[in-house]
């Protein structure tokens, strides 16, 4: 009587093993898991990078007039004479411009995200429709476009509308 209570209280080599497979499937899943929220979570952080380093961009340039304070320019692009970002006085200069490292909103350098870029470009769009790009200087107009880029890989791309005024 003692052995067969004994014989249905241990475990048999097949339970174990099946106890092992179960095991191992909830392992795999779990690591399969935590990957993906790895993933998920530094795909976060690089759109949340870059949405930070578009609004700087963005503070950066809304205060600066759309047309040259100096020269009365209309010209896309840096004038002349204006070769640093220092110089920057107006919306347009920044036209076709690359920031890398990125910069703030101060024109400081930001070295700690060496890895990402910003590009900027500005265009001048029609009033009545501003996914229609028109030549420069013939409307009050001015879609400005981010770009921000990690490693090369394009993050976010965001735009605004700004009028000459």
């Amino acid at each position: 009587m003692k052995s067969l209570a004994l014989k249905r209280a241990a475990f048999t080599l097949a339970e174990i093993m099946v106890a092992i497979i179960f095991l191992g499937l909830a392992i795999a899943a779990l690591l399969g898991t935590n990957r993906f929220l790895t993933q998920s979570n530094a795909a976060a952080i690089e759109l949340s990078t870059a949405e930070f380093l578009t609004e700087q961009l963005r503070e950066l340039t809304i205060l600066l007039p759309a047309k040259d304070p100096q020269t009365g320019s209309t010209f896309f692009g840096p004038e002349t004479g204006e070769t640093t970002l220092a110089a920057y006085d107006d919306i347009d200069d920044f036209d076709n411009a690359s920031f890398s490292p990125p910069i703030n909103a101060g024109r400081q350098v930001i070295n700690s995200l060496a890895s990402y870029r910003q590009t900027v470009a500005v265009q001048n769009v029609s009033p009545t429709n501003f996914a229609i790009v028109v030549a420069d200087n013939t409307t009050s107009f001015l879609k400005v476009t981010v770009n921000i880029y990690f490693n090369s890989k394009l993050v976010s791309s965001t735009s605004w509308i700004r009028t000459r005024f």
